[in-house]
């Protein structure tokens, strides 16, 4: 073959088999990046194109305000910025590229992507794009946010928009107007006065006609001889709608204590707080009781609940004492023997007048304090003693032999339980349980007596009982461990055994505090025997 046939075939063969590496190179290529989406205005391709960049699948809302999805190809030109697509962004971004946007990057032609804010939230479009697979735009379904519907007006005319402002304000005056006149309707008919504090004449209760010209003393004996059960409710409210209070003198867990004035007499109201309602009752409901009116109990006058319009104040009226409670006397006061003998007489006398069971027609019931202390006992202007405080008492009913007691049986002062009632073993059901718990009170009530009595000059500082065993507020548990598990009782000073009338007390002391509370001694036979000394000791004299 001549030299020149052989180079044109050679040359012939280079060009072919260059020619079959672009193409395969070029089939490679698109086989490698060609992505099948599935595309909705793509009818001569059954509905499919192809791309070397994404899938995606748009939801808009269309001008009917239908929601409508688009499904397209997104091809590489078209990227912008071709970095990164925005329309495949979905997180709100706060860069801002400036450029022209070419007929080639509107995506679709009719409403292109990039007007569009892309954002996850959007009411009106979103997108996703994929590449995972082919087709894969076909389980996209981006969904746009809901947005909240405000109210139409557009269907109502101006006088109906009017309406439904103007009736719901006038509805909501009426009711006001109602309830205003319901407040002084019933302020008129239920007597609502509001108590005078600072020396005003009270005019608005009518007088009782018993109350015109007579002291509370004489009123009290006229209308309570033969019964003592206390003044006629009528009066009793007409008494305390005519009350000025004056200043106040002790504040407890019920409520507050007063000094008000009746005509120029004092008295004291204890104003109970309206949560304390069963308290005051109660305490009302006793102290009403049949013969129970004495000496040395505290002398009941009235009962009103008291509604200032906002809300019920619940009053009980009784007498003033102005030495207070036995706890501050003997805080600022000390005693000679006659003194301590009578004080401690005066107690026993009240509290064996309140367990004693009167028979008859206008018999008295049976009656245990359950919460005797010294604060709960007045000091008298005769240096006597009354028992204040009968919220917590109970009765005895002698015919069906049963007791009169609210549910919970553990009440009263922890400090001045007694052991049987903080180890939760005393017999409720029997009446005479009560009594014996009242009795070991009072045996503590007269060691703090004897502290304050001053024999030759020397005496005790004021202290409560078991001061130098448990904290100020005693627990339950730390009563019962000092009381009942190391059945402590509180410290005898030596002095007292080199006086005959502190050794009296302090024998009556430790027969009142027996653990076993049936080997305590009585109410009247601790009177008795009080009664028995001063009498000997006077004769002595």
């Amino acid at each position: 073959m001549p030299p020149k046939t052989h180079r044109n075939n050679m040359a012939r063969t280079s060009l072919l088999v260059f020619c079959c590496a672009v193409f395969w190179l070029s089939r490679l290529d698109n086989g490698v990046q060609a992505l099948k989406c599935k595309c909705d205005n793509c009818k001569e391709t059954n509905y499919t194109c192809q791309t070397d960049g994404y899938c995606f699948t748009s939801t808009y809302l269309s001008k009917s305000g239908g929601v409508e999805h688009n499904y397209r190809c997104l091809d590489k030109r078209q990227f912008f910025p071709p970095e990164e697509p925005r329309w495949c962004h979905s997180r709100p971004t706060t860069e801002y590229v400036q450029r022209c946007l070419d007929r080639s990057l509107q995506v679709p032609h009719n409403n292109p992507l990039l007007c569009h804010r892309q954002n996850p939230l959007n009411s009106e479009f979103v997108m996703e794009c994929c590449k995972n697979e082919d087709y894969c735009n076909v389980h996209l379904s981006p969904r746009l946010m809901q947005k909240p519907q405000a109210p139409k007006f557009s269907n109502f005319t101006t006088a109906e928009i009017v309406l439904m402002s103007v009736i719901p304000t006038m509805l909501l005056c009426f009711i006001g107007v109602g309830v205003y006149y319901f407040y002084k309707t019933k302020h008129k008919r239920g007597g609502l006065h509001h108590h005078l504090r600072h020396g005003e004449d009270s005019i608005e209760a009518p007088d009782h006609p018993i109350l015109k010209g007579v002291s509370l003393q004489h009123m009290i004996e006229m209308t309570t001889s033969g019964s003592g059960s206390g003044l006629p409710l009528l009066v009793q409210r007409s008494i305390a709608r005519q009350i000025q209070l004056v200043e106040i003198i002790g504040q407890g867990r019920f409520g507050e204590v007063w000094r008000g004035r009746w005509r120029g007499e004092n008295v004291a109201v204890k104003i109970f707080s309206s949560r304390e309602e069963r308290s005051w009752f109660r305490e009302a409901e006793i102290y009403q009781t049949v013969m129970l009116r004495h000496d040395n109990i505290l002398g009941f006058i009235a009962a009103d609940n008291k509604d200032n319009g906002t809300w019920t104040q619940l009053w009980l009226i009784t007498d003033y004492h102005e030495y207070g409670s036995l706890f501050d006397f003997l805080g600022r006061n000390t005693l000679d023997t006659t003194g301590m003998i009578r004080m401690a007489l005066s107690i026993a006398t009240g509290l064996a007048h309140l367990h004693m069971d009167i028979m008859g027609t206008q018999g008295k019931p049976a009656i245990a304090h359950r919460d005797l202390k010294s604060k709960n006992i007045l000091v008298k202007s005769n240096f006597t003693c009354a028992i204040g405080d009968l919220g917590l008492a109970v009765r005895h009913d002698a015919t069906t032999d049963t007791v009169d007691i609210p549910l919970n049986n553990r009440v009263g002062t922890k400090r001045y339980m007694a052991p049987e009632v903080l180890d939760e073993t005393m017999n409720v059901n029997h009446f005479d349980s009560f009594k014996r718990a009242d009795v070991y009170a009072l045996g503590l009530i007269f060691w703090e007596i004897a502290r304050r009595c001053n024999v030759g000059g020397i005496y005790d500082e004021y202290q409560l009982p078991f001061y130098d065993a448990v904290p100020s507020d005693p627990t339950i548990e730390e009563m019962r461990r000092v009381v009942c598990v190391d059945k402590q009782r509180p410290n005898i000073p030596n002095r007292w055994q080199s006086c005959e009338a502190l050794r009296v007390m302090l024998k009556l002391m430790k027969e009142c505090w027996y653990h076993n509370a049936t080997a305590r001694l009585t109410a009247l036979r601790i009177k008795k025997t009080l009664s028995n000394f001063r009498t000997s000791e006077e004769l002595k004299m």
